[in-house]
């Protein structure tokens, strides 16, 4: 059996979303989910660039909740026959990591300047999609598109403790000091 790595059901521009029916790949539900996914990918590029075990270990944990949460943005609400994928308690888990962390990276007094390290870099990068991410689920959410607001807060939680890794991995890249924006 030969497998095939494309289908042609897209050559429309329209895409297919979990339950029933097919919007334009341009739709908003589409752009959101995609967006998740292009964060899944720049926290691969971090995690294969991370020095820190701990840092690694929980961007695999994050990449695997982004399955979930895009699932739940490829889900048409009146269409779901399932609870959501994403859980409610893993915005429990981000809030507990980021609160094991606040100990550990102190406050910077002005904006950082991204780049004391490769992978705090990549992460500041993937912080900045995530708010992307937020911003396109944020607007689902508002046109009452979602099912439940998990995916909004999960997105909010995660650009913070993507800023704390990122201090972790500059730190861990040698960085002795934040570069600031104004001022050290």
């Amino acid at each position: 059996m030969e497998t095939k790595w494309y289908t042609r059901t897209g050559d429309d521009g329209f895409t297919g979303v979990l339950g029933r029916g097919r919007v334009p790949k341009y739709a908003l539900r589409p752009e959101a989910y995609g967006t998740v996914d292009e964060v899944s990918a720049v926290l691969g590029l971090a995690r294969a660039q991370a020095r820190d075990e701990r840092v690694r270990g929980l961007l695999l944990t994050i990449q695997r909740d982004l399955y979930g949460l895009m699932a739940d943005l490829a889900t048409q609400p009146e269409t779901a026959t399932r609870p959501p994928w994403l859980k409610i308690e893993r915005l429990a888990w981000l809030e507990e990591e980021v609160e094991a962390l606040d100990g550990e990276v102190e406050m910077p007094k002005a904006f950082i300047v991204p780049g004391d390290s490769v992978a705090g870099a990549v992460l500041e990068i993937g912080r900045t999609v995530v708010r992307r991410a937020e911003r396109l689920v944020a607007r689902l959410s508002h046109e009452g598109e979602l099912r439940d607001d998990t995916p909004l807060k999960y997105l909010n939680r995660l650009s913070s403790l993507l800023f704390l890794l990122a201090r972790l991995e500059d730190r861990a890249g040698g960085a002795d000091h934040f570069t600031l924006a104004a001022g050290d």
